[in-house]
């Protein structure tokens, strides 16, 4: 059970992936007239069958400064539920996202009996510093430079821009760097209006739809087939995602979120 709860983090993390627009093109959010906003702070529940495993918490911290470049401090936390006896799992993913949507570092934590830390710094266009190992022990696995041709998002960055790429339909096979490596996955944006029912909302919510598949195997070998739902709006926000894996799906839904920014749109069909 560890392992799908492992791999529903993974794919929220990392399907919602990179797509090569102009800067120009990209939403802008009305509040603040700017592409990400200090302040955003969603939870999503993570769901197998009848159980709820645990929780996904993204935000938008604060706007900060990385070589002299204004960056977007975002962050993901992961927590499996303390009443859970087969699983526990504590992991906090860092992106700092400059003006253009591209990561300028990534840090991740993942807290277990050793708490493993990793580390890329995104160096102009094509260079990417990477560090892995142990926290506490100060052992280092892993130190070195990777050269690609293109930039890149991180498995956070990832799903700031790709919000961004909804209005129109569109097929894209989109390049990502993950596992201190290059992946590709395919990714089908579709326009239409739909309506979403959760939980935590007494409304139908408006909606657009998307699917797609990873062209890697994931972890412990679990299908890349998913799903996600997202608000009808400038924002588009996560409302829900489903991804099959070996027996059955998993759900991932939104359930808390800041209503003084931002409350999911009505369907009005």
């Amino acid at each position: 059970m560890k392992h799908f709860f492992i791999y529903a983090i993974v794919l929220i993390i990392n399907i919602d992936l990179f797509a090569q627009k102009n800067e120009d093109e990209i939403n802008i959010h009305p509040l603040t007239n700017e592409k990400l906003y200090v302040g955003e702070d969603l939870t999503y529940v993570v769901k197998y069958a009848f159980l709820n495993l645990g929780e996904v918490r993204f935000r938008v911290l604060e706007k900060t400064k990385i070589n002299n470049a204004t960056v977007y401090k975002t962050t993901a936390n992961i927590d499996s539920y303390p009443d859970l006896p087969f699983l526990s799992l504590h992991q906090i993913y860092e992106s700092y996202i400059d003006s253009s949507l591209f990561p300028k570092k990534f840090y991740a934590r993942i807290f277990g009996d050793d708490t493993v830390f990793v580390d890329y710094n995104f160096i102009g266009e094509s260079e990417i510093d990477i560090q892995k190992g142990r926290i506490g022990g100060a052992k280092l696995w892993l130190d070195t430079t990777v050269f690609i041709n293109h930039r890149t998002q991180d498995g956070l960055s990832i799903l700031f821009y790709a919000r961004m790429n909804f209005g129109k339909n569109q097929n894209l096979v989109l390049p990502c760097f993950v596992n201190e490596k290059e992946e590709e996955a395919n990714l089908n944006y579709y326009n239409e209006s739909v309506q979403v029912s959760i939980d935590s909302v007494n409304y139908e919510i408006d909606c657009r739809y998307l699917d797609g598949y990873t062209d890697f195997v994931s972890v412990y070998g679990l299908t890349g087939n998913f799903e996600g739902w997202f608000s009808n709006d400038s924002y588009s926000v996560p409302i829900r995602a489903k991804m099959n894996v070996i027996i059955g799906s998993i759900n991932l839904e939104l359930i808390k979120w800041n209503k003084k920014i931002w409350n999911p749109p009505s369907f009005k069909n």
